[in-house]
């Protein structure tokens, strides 16, 4: 049973004109947009472009995998990796220089350890550019980190939160919006699986040869397939290091070959072609 429909007085409502091809190929059509709208509009098949400013990482390669070539500001960066205060100081190093030569602070926040000054002279660091605040408990880390945010009077915010938690961190992400400044959060490797607000999250690991193993877990853009490996030799032993040990990796696989061909029993030194030198077990050279 159909029903028709009426308005107030009683008249049937008028129906709509079938849209004629014309007018459906001019509805289809796209509508430009202003610069600024098309700016701002990010597509997930595409590296995001940041609206906001950065701060290079001092790492070409690290930058060329970051929206906007850098560390972000008004936004938070997790940097995740198996023991703090070993790896953050060279991955940020580079960038913290050049916030220095800006004539800008580093405000650090609940360090596990006391920042090293001559280690810090070696990355090229002034002291007198760095403030360091002592938060033991995590409610202070916490507490302290949420008002340097508002305050937005660092050129580089680090704060070591490992116990921080999802709701905490998605309240820092929201402060940061309206920080000038890049906002880094170091956080244990065990915290990869946790759900986090913060648009970009990596992971760095040690490697043999003086380098860091970089895996970006998280950013504005499609997953990054692999890792990224930056050179990173400790600004002590930049100046004392050989060739030689600049490649560790060498020497030791060099060590495990020397190493394999003299642990070979004479009963399979047939195997590589070349007979033993030594006598057999038991016997001397003149009973030959």
């Amino acid at each position: 049973m159909a029903i028709s429909l009426s308005w107030a007085d009683g008249h049937n409502m008028p129906t709509a004109p079938a849209p004629s091809s014309r007018t459906t190929g001019a509805a289809l059509r796209p509508i430009p947009l202003p610069h600024a709208v098309e700016s701002a509009i990010w597509r997930g098949d595409a590296l995001g472009t940041s609206v906001t400013t950065t701060v290079s990482t001092g790492f070409d390669a690290l930058d060329a995998e970051l929206p906007g070539n850098g560390w972000p500001c008004q936004s938070l960066t997790e940097v995740l990796q198996v023991q703090a205060s070993v790896l953050e100081w060279r991955l940020l190093a580079p960038a913290m220089r050049t916030l220095v030569g800006q004539g800008k602070q580093i405000v650090i926040v609940g360090s596990p350890k006391p920042p090293h000054l001559p280690g810090l002279k070696h990355l090229g660091l002034d002291e007198r550019h760095l403030v360091w605040i002592q938060a033991d408990r995590p409610v202070e880390r916490l507490w302290a980190t949420e008002q340097l945010i508002k305050a937005n009077a660092a050129g580089m915010l680090v704060s070591w939160l490992p116990q921080a938690r999802q709701e905490q961190i998605r309240r820092l992400q929201v402060c940061a919006q309206r920080c000038d400044a890049p906002v880094i959060l170091c956080r244990p490797a065990a915290a990869e699986h946790e759900a986090s607000a913060a648009p970009l999250r990596l992971q760095v690991r040690l490697g043999i040869d003086w380098e860091l193993h970089i895996h970006l877990l998280k950013r504005k853009g499609p997953p990054h397939a692999g890792g990224l490996t930056l050179p990173s030799v400790p600004g002590g032993l930049e100046a004392i290091l050989t060739p030689r040990l600049r490649h560790p990796s060498r020497l030791i696989a060099a060590r495990k070959r020397q190493g394999l061909a003299q642990d070979i029993s004479p009963e399979f030194s047939h195997a590589v072609g070349s007979p033993s030198p030594r006598p057999p077990s038991g016997r001397s050279a003149a009973a030959h």
